[in-house]
């Protein structure tokens, strides 16, 4: 198996390993990008830009805020809750800049999860957007927060537009419940105050802990993954070499539309398109579809990221087929499968092949990239990017041939340091040899490149035989009458366990019989749902992954 046939069919111009060097922590990759695009935008949202000079200038404020006003430590934990907005940039690259550990935190928490994810961390300091203030109002007592700096949507825009954003979600849109926080610094006047102090010198290094990325909530307690800068710089440098041959420095615009606290758009959006000097343009709330077309077409995007989700969003909304393409050229996808249905009309609306990609929050997260000149969707997640390697192993633990079925197991630079105060676990998802297991059932062709099956939790067996939700729902997504599916398994009597499938119409008069009579022209007899829902929409993630595991809990749950 090591004979690693992906190198074979690497894209040209793409090297077989990654450098590190000059870089000595994602600080320095800033650095580089504010001496090379100084006067280019970074960041814009809602009509206002930031260029790479005032980034920097404003991370070092916030930094020297933390250091300077706050008196934290090298190491210390802060927790950023926030959507897609200016102030996320400033004060992640900021808490780095001052050598301290992130801790993204998804704004849509519940209390429950957020006081968990702030005592599992320890965090002392936080920055929250006042709508979620509420929020942490109900859970700080429990924490180890002696910090709080909060901010409003419109604090960064400026001027009287930044106020009546402001005035609307509260007032308005009643988006910001009243909440209470002893003490609590407005961001501005943090930054204005961080201006009165010098910025001392922290060493940070690769080995230090950039972020503490929370994972595997679905199954039990969310874990946090310890990225080093290493990890990072290393996924961007592999992604970068990757997407490189594509890409116009300094001329690049990309639609961040995944939210920047999660691992995809972080490494992807953030990282990599920022060391070409490009600007991510910002969408704060992409659930909006009809709001975020009118976003796209005011902008001249030259790339965008998303989840199957999003783009099938997207092309179900009236008027994103007017949208003018002429100047997209790159568009990833990853986070969740992307269904061929979608890729395909993805291509004949849009003209570009939708490129999907594979990685886990474990990963930082780039493991697996399909070539970004890719004809047409081929329905793999791609070839193992640089210094990285794949195997595919059984259940005996040992590495398995072309084409067969096992767990993907994947080594690489970009592997996590291990789980936060989780010995057991890392030990239990890292072997002695430095190898990842996945979770993924996958499998590898004679040319290296890798085909997920399925969830290794999410398989359905029915009557011994393996079926993967993905290849149902890939299926019934490419029915005319269906918007959305999910596919999961319930118990049965019979054959241990039966297929169920859930549906959002886009047909209203679609019906169960329908259904079933695609299903039986395009699936063997083990595979056919046996049972069909309609609903009106399907639960999903922060990110719009569909919780296959929540619909099932709740089907159990009525039985």
């Amino acid at each position: 198996m090591h004979e690693r046939p992906w190198l074979a069919h690497y894209p040209a111009g793409v090297p077989h390993q990654i450098e590190l060097a000059p870089y000595t922590s994602i600080i320095s990759v800033l650095q580089e990008s504010v001496d090379n695009y100084r006067n280019r935008p970074a960041f814009s949202h809602m009509g206002r830009e930031l260029d790479y000079a005032q980034l920097d200038t404003l991370s070092r404020q916030f930094a020297a805020y933390l250091l300077g006003e706050l008196k934290l430590k090298k190491g210390d934990r802060i927790a950023i809750m926030m959507p897609n907005c200016l102030q996320y940039p400033v004060a992640v690259f900021g808490a780095l800049r001052a050598g301290l550990t992130v801790v993204n935190t998804n704004p849509m928490y519940t209390p429950r999860e957020l006081r968990h994810q702030l005592v599992d961390s320890g965090a002392v300091a936080m920055l929250v957007l006042d709508n979620f203030g509420h929020t942490v109002q109900q859970v700080i007592a429990d924490s180890q927060l002696r910090h709080v700096i909060t901010t409003g949507l419109g604090d960064m825009l400026g001027g009287a537009k930044g106020l009546l954003v402001n005035f609307v979600l509260k007032h308005v849109k009643k988006m910001v419940p009243d909440y209470h926080l002893d003490g609590a610094v407005r961001f501005n006047q943090a930054l204005k105050r961080g201006a009165a102090h010098a910025l001392p010198q922290v060493d940070i290094g690769l080995d230090d802990i950039a972020f503490l990325q929370y994972t595997g909530g679905t199954t039990g307690v969310a874990k946090g993954a310890m990225l080093s800068h290493r990890n990072m710089v290393a996924n961007m440098q592999q992604a970068a070499a990757w997407v490189g041959t594509n890409v116009k420095p300094g001329h690049e615009i990309v639609i961040t539309a995944l939210p920047l606290y999660h691992i995809f758009a972080l490494t992807a959006n953030c990282l990599v398109f920022m060391k070409f000097g490009s600007r991510n343009h910002l969408i704060t709330n992409p659930r909006d579809l009809p709001g975020f077309v009118k976003e796209l077409g005011k902008v001249p995007f030259t790339a965008i990221t998303g989840v199957n989700t999003l783009f099938n969003g997207l092309l179900n909304t009236p008027g994103f087929e007017q949208l003018d393409f002429s100047t997209l050229k790159l568009t990833l996808g990853g986070g969740m499968a992307v269904q061929r249905a979608v890729a395909e009309r993805w291509k004949q609306v849009t003209g570009v092949t939708l490129v999907e990609a594979y990685g886990l929050t474990e990963t930082s997260p780039a493991a697996c990239i399909n070539p970004m000149d890719l004809e047409q969707f081929n329905g793999a997640i791609g070839l193992p990017v640089p210094s990285t390697e794949a195997m595919i192993r059984g259940e005996d633990g040992q590495a398995l041939g072309v084409d067969e079925v096992g767990e993907l197991c994947i080594r690489g630079p970009q592997v996590m340091v291990g789980y936060w105060k989780r010995p057991e676990e890392t030990a239990k998802a890292i072997d002695a040899d430095g190898w990842l297991a996945t979770g993924d059932m996958a499998r590898m062709d004679a040319n290296g490149f890798v085909y997920i099956v399925d969830r290794k939790k999410d398989m359905i067996l029915v009557s011994g035989f393996n079926v993967y939700p993905n290849e149902i729902e890939d299926v019934l997504a490419a029915m005319p009458g269906v918007l959305e599916v999910a596919a999961y398994g319930v118990p049965d009597e019979k054959s241990g366990e039966a297929v169920k499938v859930v549906i959002v119409k886009k047909d209203p008069a679609l019906t169960e019989a329908q259904v079933k009579d695609y299903a039986r022209s395009q699936l063997t007899g083990y595979k056919l749902p046996r049972y069909v829902e309609f609903r009106n929409e399907l639960p999903k993630t922060n990110v719009g992954k569909i919780l296959r595991r929540e619909l099932r809990d709740q089907d159990v749950a009525n039985r």
